[in-house]
């Protein structure tokens, strides 16, 4: 897709028109305005249209067709997003490869260049077919194909920062299409050796480097907590570091994200019920959320050193797994008494912060994962499950959560959940063995191998990265954290060193 300008007083303009509509104090002016370029009696349109969230309005004047879509009172990125990405998933086979988008007929909306970023980022979003594994494949849908065109109708003062808005949402929606594809894959189309293979055409792509580490690497590193996890499985793990820094940049804020790469969990021994269990194919979602980040901060050259590290494994049963009461090593150190095989993102987390922490030192360090049920049942599958050592960085993940729409809330991390991980014959257990605040026993545990970092967060994400949607029949993935790392990476570049 590509990015353009259109006037629609110009004799050439596209065949579909879109007109973005918010039920707002400008509502009235709004449409006598569409009245009067469609032609149309107003009260005809007024009697099909309120603008509330979500309603569309089709119309066929001059030529052309105009879809009217309704934003609600005040709508939020997120919610705009949403809108056209359901409007382009539901009209796909109405819509034709050139589409038109007009701000001329309302008064433009305070920080219109995110409504530009929104309609952009929903519209290429709108474009996902999820059967990327069946034998037939449906045709491509018009706004996928390479000659495919989004034409803003904008005022000329305003046409610089719609575009910058627009390339934005449209490099954003590309990396997220990716992740798409990556999280619905099933396990066996996506091995620790393919997340891999996924980052190093990434980084080649985008220009940051990436060194993976094999499983001699592994062993001889010493990432004892994920050779433990791996120990079950028919396929070696991986260990996924990313780097992107400018060319020439200097005193640049530095921070470390680390991400979940579970390609599949079985429980392990600690086996999982078999209702639901082929999702957890879902369960790198955290390591999609740090791969989306670093794509997207190289694709736009944020002002940032950035690093990424995915542990990656599955979580099988064999013979050769790990069993509770086994007290296995970590990259840290510590020695972890098992409690639970179930509980092995963790374990993975534990050594990705560990090797962070130690050879990075960054500034900023985060990690995500789709950790516990605990968090699902606390926030179903609107939020995630924000933890953190540092008010600062809590009140910026928030503060970003409301303005990408991937929200977050905090939870308490205090020392008087220390106890519930103390372990008789090792250094800290993996599982309390307790059904009670188990979102932040796992929390507490990656905390103990952070190396007392002072600005770390931890966000459990296993609600929201998967979930049920228009856009697929059964739950599929949301792609969540990719837009709420890069603005939060975007916000701490900006802010630069100190």
């Amino acid at each position: 897709m590509t990015i353009d300008f259109f006037n629609t007083l110009d004799r050439q303009q596209p065949e579909i028109l879109l007109i973005p509509v918010a039920n707002d104090n400008h509502y009235d002016e709004s449409l006598q305005s569409i009245a009067a370029m469609t032609k149309l009696e107003i009260a005809l349109i007024e009697k099909g249209f309120k603008a509330e969230l979500g309603e569309t309005l089709p119309l066929f004047a001059q030529g052309k067709r105009i879809y009217l879509l309704g934003l609600g009172n005040k709508p939020s990125f997120q919610e705009i997003l949403k809108v056209f990405r359901s409007f382009a998933h539901k009209t796909r086979q109405k819509l034709t490869p050139i589409i038109g988008v007009s701000f001329k007929h309302q008064n433009l909306p305070t920080g219109f260049p995110a409504w530009v970023e929104a309609i952009t980022n929903g519209l290429m979003l709108g474009t996902y077919q999820i059967g990327k594994f069946k034998s037939e494949q449906d045709n491509s849908h018009p706004l996928a194909v390479p000659e495919s065109k989004l034409l803003f109708d904008i005022d000329e003062t305003h046409k610089d920062r719609a575009r910058e808005a627009a390339d934005k949402g449209l490099a954003i929606a590309e990396t997220q299409l990716r992740i798409f594809d990556l999280v619905n894959a099933p396990s066996n189309k996506k091995l620790p050796s393919d997340l891999a293979a996924w980052a190093v055409q990434s980084g080649k792509a985008y220009n940051y480097s990436v060194e993976v580490f094999d499983m001699k690497k592994i062993q001889a590193v010493g990432l004892h907590a994920l050779l433990a996890v791996n120990r079950g499985s028919e396929y070696p793990a991986s260990f996924i570091i990313m780097e992107y820094k400018p060319k020439g940049a200097k005193q640049l804020k530095k921070i470390g994200l680390v991400g979940k790469g579970v390609t599949f969990d079985t429980g392990g021994l600690s086996i999982k019920p078999s209702t639901n269990m082929h999702y957890m194919k879902s369960d790198m979602s955290g390591a999609g959320a740090v791969f989306g980040a670093m794509e997207a901060a190289a694709k736009l050259k944020l002002p940032v050193h950035l690093i990424g590290i995915v542990p990656a494994t599955d979580n099988s049963v064999d013979a050769t797994a790990i069993k509770p009461s086994d007290v296995i090593e970590s990259y840290s150190g510590k020695t972890i008494e098992i409690i639970d095989t179930d509980a092995e993102g963790r374990l993975i987390l534990a050594d990705g912060l560990a090797y962070m922490n130690r050879h990075f030192k960054p500034d900023v360090m985060i990690d995500l994962a789709t950790l516990t049920g605990s968090a699902v049942r606390t926030f179903g599958y609107q939020v995630a499950a924000l933890f953190s050592n540092n008010d600062q960085l809590a009140n910026q993940l928030s503060q970003v959560s409301e303005s990408s729409g991937e929200w977050v809330w905090r939870l308490p991390i205090w020392d008087i959940y220390k106890d519930d991980l103390k372990s008789d014959v090792a250094d800290i257990r993996n599982f309390s063995g307790k059904p009670l605040a188990g979102a932040i026993m796992a929390a507490k545990f990656l905390e103990a191998f952070t190396g007392e970092h002072p600005c770390w967060a931890h966000l459990d994400i296993a609600g929201v990265a998967f979930n049920d949607s228009e856009f697929s029949t059964q739950k599929s993935s949301t792609a969540y954290g990719v837009r709420l790392l890069t603005e939060l990476v975007k916000l701490l570049g900006e802010q630069g060193k100190g």
